[in-house]
């Protein structure tokens, strides 16, 4: 069904240029779009197999998207060079606050250590999240999950949240966003502020690598204090 295709691309075309002329940070393009989809896909029976197949380009396009995020990287490393020091401790200590946060809620809800471990990685991208929660015997598809409702609620809410508590610096709104809502969140910064998506493509990066790093020691430690309270 090549019809797919241009129907997606149209349809998010149309809703992003909406969300520019309405301003609402409730109007995600990312959700809408899907909201939209969702319902043509199955009154023409089609199953979500089909619709990924159709649609492959779109995905194999991600990682060159992801890779253009570093541009406005280049142009503020004279201020990342400044601040190096601060910006790794500030970017180490989200990755960790975000798994410790998510295992334990998980665990005091009344999950088991497979929930606990997919929801682990929900704040970094979804191709390293996936990755983190197999092999902390996770499942792949509910680790995803989280990634996308975390990306998407930090992209709605994260720059009322961070208004609301009157935090105005462009460094510490975009390595904030960055660091709990990824891509989505930092594709929001880039159209709120030039230089929050700099900040937060730079803690986007960071964060998945940290996160990559300690997650296969910090998960066992919090399985081992869960068991014993």
């Amino acid at each position: 069904m090549i019809w797919m295709l241009p129907l997606t691309l149209g349809v998010f075309l149309i809703v992003r240029r909406a969300a520019f002329k309405l301003k609402n940070p409730l109007f995600n393009p990312l959700v809408i779009s899907v909201i939209v989809l969702i319902p043509i896909l199955l009154i023409t029976n089609t199953s979500y197999v089909e619709y990924v197949s159709n649609i492959q380009i779109i995905n194999d396009l991600l990682p060159y998207s992801v890779v253009a995020l570093a541009y406005p990287l280049y142009e503020l490393i004279p201020q990342i060079k400044a601040r190096w020091k601060s910006i790794m401790l500030i970017t180490f200590t989200a990755s960790i606050a975000s798994m410790i946060t998510g295992v334990c809620i998980t665990f005091w809800l009344g999950g088991n250590g497979e929930i606990a471990a997919s929801v682990l990685p929900k704040s970094v991208t979804t191709a390293i999240a996936v990755t983190i929660a197999s092999n902390q015997g996770g499942i792949p598809s509910i680790a995803a999950l989280c990634v996308i409702l975390v990306g998407t609620l930090g992209g709605i809410f994260g720059h009322q949240i961070l208004n609301l508590f009157k935090i105005k610096s462009a460094s510490a709104r975009g390595l904030s966003i960055g660091a709990v809502s990824h891509a989505v969140g930092t594709a929001r910064c880039i159209e709120v502020d030039y230089n929050e998506g700099a900040y937060s493509s730079l803690s986007l990066v960071l964060c998945g690598i940290m996160t990559s790093l300690t997650a296969p020691f910090l998960f066992p430690i919090i399985v081992i204090i869960f068991d014993w309270l």
